[in-house]
């Protein structure tokens, strides 16, 4: 999976949240032109389902490969953490509990 830089994540969800939105303001567009009488309240939910089905499906999409993305991601900034709880840790802990034991007993 491709590495992303925080800047290009930020975009990809951004523009996520943009596509969302406007889904949701056709729905409301379609449900409006419902209440207005222009169109039958089934071709309305009709329209809408249309339309939140590929919402749904590009979101599934997006978001399976910003899953695989965050998840490496995680993985590789882990590592920083896990060298930080190490470095604070010092050189005795890093010694199996029972080595700890016996350097305490001198």
């Amino acid at each position: 999976m491709a590495v992303l830089d925080v800047t290009k994540k930020l975009h990809i969800y951004h523009t996520l949240y943009r596509l969302n939105l406007s889904f949701a303001r056709i729905v409301a567009r379609c449900r409006a032109f419902e209440e207005s009488g222009i169109i039958p309240l089934k071709s309305a939910r009709r329209y809408q389902g249309f339309a939140q089905e590929l919402q749904a499906e590009i979101n599934e999409e997006m978001l399976g490969n910003m899953q695989d993305i965050e998840s490496d991601d995680w993985h590789r900034y882990g590592k920083v953490r896990l060298a930080w709880e190490k470095e604070l840790r010092g050189p005795d802990d890093a010694l199996p509990a029972k080595d700890r034991a016996k350097r305490g007993k001198r």
